[in-house]
């Protein structure tokens, strides 16, 4: 095992071999899909990047800056990803790469038919928790820090498409599917959330989400959540975890990270963020955001201040 993943590392590394300083490119087709890695040796201002199909882009190392028709310029670090819908182009500054410390990042191209299979089974799963009249488009767009979790299947994914091995389509399409199921699921939570916020008390689960996004720092009472629902225990907590694929504790974590995120990027102290979103230990948060994110808190703060 560990001379096929040397044979993978030694493979890849002589694929990278640059024949171009700017979105040096190797790729690596699967079913359905296509894995593209760029590196950018120097900088550069306005490359274009477009594509037909739905294309996921995870940024590894360096920086850039996306120049969209929804958000302006945006910054573009690692530990992110963005979302190019089919036919979309954006324009990319390369304010960081230089020939000793390259700009990395990799894509990964899904076509519209797999894309679409993947949805239609998203949307007949959530489907009760969705607003009325609502289905999850996979084509809006989406800039947002990934979950370690994430991270996890990109690094799997990565190695999937580029080891020889007899089962290697089979991996590809299963991690494929993983990886947009993750940002149809990111879609639909978002589309929940926004319903809530503006209608919380249109059914149970409705309220108790709106409940837990006001009271990000207060220890959760399932028994109490129970209640806000009209369930019982045990049938709130089914239906709840039937809905958004995990537990009220999980979805308050998952919450209390996103915010933990945002407020950090707004530039706030790690120490004032911590105790706000109801941490009593400092040294505790910090360890339950790495995990999360698999960065700090303070590699984070770090980042937005250089950028």
């Amino acid at each position: 095992m560990n001379r096929s993943l040397s044979t993978e590392k030694t493979r890849l590394q002589q694929k990278r071999s640059p024949t171009q300083l700017v979105e040096n490119r190797v790729c690596f087709a699967g079913p359905h899909s296509e894995l593209s890695i760029y590196d950018t040796y120097e900088q550069a201002q306005k490359v274009s990047l477009k594509a037909d199909s739905l294309l996921y882009c995870g940024m590894v190392t360096g920086a850039k800056v996306m120049h969209t028709q929804h958000n302006g310029h945006v910054p573009f670090l690692p530990h992110e990803s963005f979302i190019l819908a089919p036919e979309e182009e954006v324009f990319i500054d390369f304010p960081e790469a230089r020939w000793e410390q390259p700009t990395t990042c990799l894509t990964i191209a899904i076509s519209k038919e797999r894309v679409a299979q993947i949805c239609d089974r998203m949307n007949d799963v959530m489907f009760k928790s969705l607003p009325y009249d609502a289905v999850i488009d996979p084509n809006q767009h989406l800039h947002t820090i990934h979950t370690q979790a994430t991270q996890q299947v990109l690094d799997r994914l990565t190695s999937d498409f580029v080891q020889n091995d007899p089962d290697r389509d089979l991996l590809v399409d299963f991690g494929v599917s993983e990886l947009v199921t993750r940002i149809l699921r990111h879609h639909g939570r978002d589309a929940l959330l926004r319903f809530t916020q503006s209608s919380p008390d249109a059914s149970g689960l409705t309220c108790v989400i709106y409940w837990i996004e006001q009271n990000l720092s207060t220890p959760l009472d399932v028994n109490l959540l129970a209640k806000m629902a009209c369930m019982s225990r045990s049938r709130f907590y089914e239906s709840f975890k039937r809905q958004l694929a995990c537990t009220p504790l999980e979805y308050q974590h998952q919450r209390r990270m996103n915010r933990a995120y945002q407020r950090l990027q707004e530039k706030r102290s790690v120490t004032e963020v911590s105790y706000e979103l109801g941490y009593q230990s400092l040294s505790h948060f910090s360890r339950r955001f790495h995990q999360h994110f698999g960065v700090s808190p303070r590699q984070v703060t770090q980042i937005h201040k250089v950028n």
